[in-house]
């Protein structure tokens, strides 16, 4: 009889233990700027501003750099996975665009379903001089040129200066 009580011990304990890890689990995150339906409502494409713009939603994520008349507004859900690294739980993008003037165009948004994946290269860019050896890590920067000298500061207040420095004035006589 011994036998049996013991699997369901164990799985008594596993069991009592369950409820107790979502109390630990890690709070998801927000960030950016979540811009909701009622806001996109409130603009009226033609008619609104960027100023409008702005003032119901703040100050873009960010303006697209080869497009400056496309501002991208981002939230993010993030929560803590296995490792302590975040995980991506939920994203909205939306895209508010002007024409020349600063008036509305067009808004559009996209969710986590439009993004693309993209992977890494696992090439390496070749550094000139090939790779340092254990010798030339070990020794590194040993007798490496400082211009401005041991703890000197780039000052021309006058007085006494630092390597290239003299009386005051820099080297190269300006």
């Amino acid at each position: 009889m011994r036998p049996a009580k013991l699997p369901s011990l164990l799985l008594s304990c596993a069991l009592l233990t369950l409820p107790g890890c979502a109390v630990f689990s890690d709070a998801p995150h927000y960030r950016g700027i979540a811009v909701t339906q009622h806001d996109l409502n409130e603009l009226t494409p033609g008619l609104s501003q960027q100023a409008d713009v702005q003032a119901l939603l703040g100050p873009p994520t960010f303006v697209e750099q080869f497009d400056p008349s496309n501002w991208v507004y981002v939230s993010q859900m993030t929560k803590m996975r296995i490792g302590q690294t975040e995980g991506l739980k939920n994203q909205h993008v939306v895209v508010i665009t002007f024409n020349n003037n600063g008036t509305l165009q067009t808004v559009s948004q996209k969710t986590m379903k439009d993004a693309v994946r993209v992977s890494m290269d696992s090439k390496q860019t070749p550094v000139p001089g090939g790779h340092a050896g254990f010798i030339q890590q070990l020794v590194g920067g040993v007798g490496s040129y400082n211009p401005l000298g041991m703890g000197a500061t780039n000052s021309n207040a006058g007085g006494s200066g630092g390597v290239g420095n003299i009386g005051g004035t820099n080297s190269s006589g300006f």
